[in-house]
């Protein structure tokens, strides 16, 4: 179940008129997606959605989720900004009713759950995948608590179970061809709350079985 603490934290953020990651997509995603044929992708944790509809635009077929009605709203509102449409769902993951290898590509960009359950949401989220598919990475790592020490405008969680290491990346999704795995310093400058230098684990792999 969703801790209410955590929902309300999230649905306060996303209460006010200005996009709390701005609207442009994250750099990483953009990249990644210029290498791939458009399909069906799935965007878990997507707040705001300016990543969902920046793959929109790009031709893929968009579907989305969150525990955040007021991350779908503005996730819509931007989408028909836009002129393009996603299927965005609110709930948590266990309730969708997504299908096995229904999807192409899932993008995780800086989906953090919470430590007791973000293991077994990838788990879940295996199953949706292709064979072949890809999943698209970017999250702050167990590293980074030093980055937010420095600069809490950087943004992330604070507690380092909701991080992520390189090791629980590959026991997460142990089947796959990792094109890259990584974790790297950069520079972010996404909306109010990700603006500064920190610590990331970067990972695109390919589903083999």
């Amino acid at each position: 179940m969703t801790d209410n603490t955590w929902l309300n934290r999230w649905d306060e953020r996303y209460s006010s008129e200005e996009f709390a990651y701005g609207t442009e997509p994250n750099n990483y995603l953009r990249e990644q997606l210029s290498k791939l044929q458009p399909g069906k992708i799935l965007f878990p944790a997507e707040g705001e959605g300016r990543n969902a509809v920046f793959a929109a635009t790009q031709g893929w077929q968009v579907s989305a989720f969150d525990i955040s009605a007021n991350g779908r709203n503005k996730a819509l509102q931007l989408a028909e900004q836009l002129g393009n449409t996603i299927d965005y769902q609110v709930g948590e993951l266990s309730t969708l009713n997504y299908q096995e290898q229904q999807f192409d590509a899932i993008a995780l960009i800086y989906a953090h759950f919470p430590g007791d359950i973000k293991s077994s949401i990838h788990q879940m989220l295996n199953q949706y995948l292709r064979k072949g598919g890809f999943i698209i990475f970017e999250a702050f790592s167990k590293n980074h608590l030093e980055y937010i020490a420095k600069n809490e405008k950087v943004g992330g969680p604070k507690d380092i179970q909701s991080l992520f290491s390189i090791e629980e990346i590959k026991a997460d999704f142990p089947d796959y061809d990792r094109i890259e795995l990584e974790e790297t310093e950069i520079e972010l400058n996404e909306g109010l709350f990700h603006n500064g230098t920190g610590s990331v684990i970067r990972f695109v792999g390919q589903k083999l079985v």
